[in-house]
């Protein structure tokens, strides 16, 4: 009569078995063949940079602070600011590095008399136009 039971029990088994791998062979034919495979990249933030003057007007070669906040950009990356000159950008020698949080600050003396077009740049991303007159 044991082995009758132990018959019974490995038939029962063998049938829930094969139940379930049917019902797992239909949940896989439900799904799409398409997201077979798949994988999910994560999308970069979009890099960007923002840029605010202390002051809106210096003396000729008066210190100034340029802070900001970076999206996107590694901490580490180099800013720098640049200059517009007759219709092109010039970088000048003042540029720090990105923080921890992607901010920076960074200290600016211009000596060139007027409005002056200024922007910070890292690599191909770059700040608003924002101006300081200097006098």
């Amino acid at each position: 009569m044991i082995s009758k039971r132990h018959s019974l029990r490995t038939a029962v088994v063998g049938v829930l078995g094969a139940a379930s791998l049917a019902v797992a062979g239909t949940a896989m034919a439900a799904t799409p063949a398409a997201n077979v495979g798949v994988v999910q990249k994560a999308v970069p933030a979009k890099a960007g940079i923002t840029a605010k003057p202390s002051v809106s007007s210096v003396r000729a070669w008066q210190l100034f602070r340029v802070t900001g906040q970076t999206t996107g950009l590694k901490v580490g990356s180099k800013v720098t600011l640049q200059q517009k000159q007759h219709s092109k950008w010039v970088s000048l020698p003042a540029s720090t590095t990105v923080s921890r949080n992607g901010s920076y600050s960074l200290g600016v003396k211009l000596g060139l008399k007027g409005k002056n077009d200024l922007r910070i740049v890292s690599g191909t991303t770059a700040s608003p136009v924002f101006n300081v007159t200097v006098r």
